[in-house]
This record gives structure tokens, C-alpha cells and sequence, in this order.
């Protein structure tokens, strides 16, 4: 009798608990949070239908929710509401930041916050993950560690794919930009022949004199004038620079 009372029961609770799959629709999610798994919870996350109601009602679940790839996942869907999604970004390890601030589908609130978020990072990380970054990271996260005292840092920095030259030009323009970046940018193959790069050096105290006076050669004459007029070069520098020009 107990055995027929056990097998009732737990064939009642089949019958309740829908059976998930990838196909389910939002309100069998939304009704089965004891049945998702997180190899399920991926998949339902591929599906672009997904509602926000039923993205947010997922971000409740805490025991699926301990899963990074479900909560990474969940951040990069484009129906994740903001109120959901923006708490959550601080949460996230340090090289998920850096994948979901590079994916191409997340927005562009949420990818600065991500971006945000590791900044605030990059002084308690290590020395290997900021070299990883570096190399890896979007352009901003590279231009911040342009400014790390560490050469090799610097270098990975300097060859980031996604490093731009409005991004170099402002991390030399910054007072506190240190002398291993600025020097690691004069002898730079790629960087040191750009002209906004190289005036951008002509107004950088750091900047060695050979350098400088190779630079300012490659310009016109008025022009150089111009940017030494404010420029933070030592002053005997710029005194040799303007007699060599004249």
C-alpha cells in the first residue's frame, strides 16, 4: 500500500513539473525553476524569443544563477532588462568582464559598465592578468594600461589590436603619463609614425631629446612653433629644437 502511495506520488510530480527542453516556451521556464539545469539554462539563453519577463524571472533563481556561464549568458542577451543586468555586471570575474565588453550583440551601456567595472579592478589584479588584458582587452581597457609601470605591461598594451590612436594620443596628453609608456611609444614601428602621435609627444615632458627633435623635423616649421608654445618638454629642450628649426 505505502509502495502504491510512493509510486502515485512521484508520478503526480511528474506530471506537474513540465519537462524542460531548449524549445520550451517562457511560461514552462518560468514554472519549472527546479528543473533547469545549467546545460539547459545555456540553451534557453541562445533563443533570441526569449521575453524579459522571463529573463528577469531566470536572474532570480539563485541556485542556477551560482553558475558564471549561465550569468554571463544571461548578460549578454539583448532582452535582459537594464535593472537586471546593470547590478549584476559587478559581480562578474575579471576576464567575463572582459568577454562581455567585447561581445558584439551586448549594448553599449552595458559594455561600459563592464569596461567601468575592470578599471576599477586593475589595481588589486595581478601582474599576469593585466599582461593577458593587455593583449586581449577592448581598446579602452588597453589605453588604461598603458599608464602601468611595468614595461611589459606597456608593450602588450602598445600592440592591442583594438588600441586606437585617439586613445594613444590621450594617454599621452594626461600630466601623470609615466616614462616607460612615453618612451615605449617614441620607438613604437606602428605609433611613432603617426603625426597626431608624434605632436602628442612634442607635448610630453618625457619625450627624449633625439626623439624629439627627429619628430619635430617631420613637421612644419609654424606648426612646431605652435605646439612647443605649450608644450611640457624641458626648456632646453625646446630652445634646441626651435634653433634647429631656425
Amino acid at each position: 500500500m505505502l509502495a502504491n502511495h510512493t509510486n502515485f506520488a512521484s508520478e503526480e510530480s511528474a506530471a506537474t513539473t513540465p519537462e524542460l527542453s531548449p524549445d520550451a516556451s517562457a511560461d514552462v521556464l518560468s514554472a519549472s525553476d527546479l528543473a533547469l539545469t545549467e546545460d539547459l539554462a545555456l540553451a534557453l539563453l541562445k533563443r533570441a524569443d526569449l521575453s524579459a519577463p522571463a529573463l528577469e524571472r531566470l536572474s532570480k533563481n539563485g541556485a542556477i544563477m551560482k553558475s558564471r556561464k549561465v550569468k554571463l549568458a544571461l548578460l549578454e542577451h539583448p532582452k535582459t532588462p537594464r535593472h537586471v543586468s546593470l547590478p549584476a555586471v559587478r559581480h562578474l570575474f575579471t576576464f567575463d568582464l572582459m568577454k562581455l565588453a567585447l561581445t558584439p550583440v551586448v549594448p553599449a551601456d552595458i559594455k561600459a559598465a563592464a569596461e567601468e567595472t575592470l578599471i576599477n579592478r586593475l589595481e588589486a589584479i595581478s601582474s599576469g592578468e593585466k599582461l593577458s588584458l593587455a593583449h586581449r582587452a577592448s581598446g579602452r581597457i588597453a589605453a588604461e594600461l598603458l599608464l602601468e609601470a611595468e614595461s611589459r605591461v606597456v608593450h602588450a598594451a602598445l600592440e592591442n589590436p583594438r588600441l586606437t590612436e585617439p586613445l594613444v594620443v590621450k594617454a599621452l596628453m594626461r600630466s601623470d603619463a609615466p616614462a616607460p609608456f612615453v618612451h615605449g611609444v617614441c620607438h613604437d614601428s606602428k605609433w611613432s609614425l603617426r603625426r597626431e602621435v608624434r605632436i602628442a609627444l612634442l607635448r610630453n615632458q618625457h619625450t627624449p631629446m633625439a626623439r624629439a627633435l627627429e619628430f619635430a623635423r617631420s613637421l612644419p616649421a609654424a606648426v612646431v612653433r605652435e605646439i612647443l608654445h605649450g608644450s611640457r618638454l624641458p626648456a632646453n629642450i625646446k630652445d634646441y629644437i626651435l634653433k634647429s628649426l631656425a
